[in-house]
Parts: C-alpha cells; structure tokens; sequence
C-alpha cells in the first residue's frame, strides 16, 4: 500500500487501476450498512462478516459488491461476479476482485455506470467513509 503521506494519481481503466481497492475507514455494523447501499439496493449479510448487494446486472455481464475483511484487519469494497440461474436466482459469487478491476472490466461493458460506480466510491471517499489503496 502507498504511503500515507504519498498521493498518486492513477486512471480508471488503466492496468494500474486494476490493482486498486477501496478501503472502508470503519467496520461494517447494522448503523452504517444502509450508508453503503447503492443504486437503490441494500446490502445483504450473505455470511458472517460478508455482505453483497449488486452492482451491475444485465443478460452478459454482473458484478456484485462483496464487503469483507479482507486484507488483514481491513474492510474493503471488492467485486464478484455472480451464477445467475432461472433469470434471478444466484447460486455463486466468484472469488473477490480488486475494486479497480471491476470498475475496469465493467467500463468495457458499460462505460456510464462504471462512471456512475466511480461517483459512488468518490461520494463515499468525499464523506470520510473509506479511500482508494494500491494493491503492492
């Protein structure tokens, strides 16, 4: 991770942006969840300390927002992508990936809501609730 006191610009869509998470400045608790919502959705505690909700979704292309521990003590925003079966049923989340990946792959798809991802994260780094990392 950068320095502290180190402050880098890097691009969206660029290969270094992959290696970029979002890092919440505070745990995950039943006060500050419904913060974190987006787009109209609600998180959801799909196990203990692991919460999903989505974030894109149409027939080709899904990435869901999965927040956990998941660098040491950390709490991040990542991605997965979800199996969809019977049009609505999800019956697996992939491994996480870096929240820049996602943000990536979704801007091939659909450059406006990964537009629309990133004002979200911005929103969130704006009010104090979390910041961007470089994965090393």
């Amino acid at each position: 991770m950068a320095n502290d006191d180190e402050t880098v610009e890097i691009t969206p869509g660029t290969p270094q942006f992959a290696k970029m998470v979002f890092k919440l400045n505070d745990a995950v608790t039943d006060d500050n969840l419904a913060v974190l919502n987006y787009n109209g959705n609600e998180l959801t505690q799909i196990q203990d300390g692991v919460y999903a909700q989505p974030a894109f979704v149409n027939d080709n292309f899904n990435l869901f927002f999965v927040i956990t521990q998941l660098i040491e003590e950390d709490w991040i925003i990542a991605f997965s992508k979800a199996t969809i079966e019977n049009d609505s049923e999800i019956t697996d989340l992939s491994e996480p990936i870096p929240t820049g990946e996602g943000l990536n792959k979704l801007g091939e798809v659909s450059p406006d809501d990964a537009n629309n991802l990133l004002q979200y994260f911005n929103t969130l780094s704006d009010a104090n609730r979390g910041e961007w990392r470089l994965l090393q």
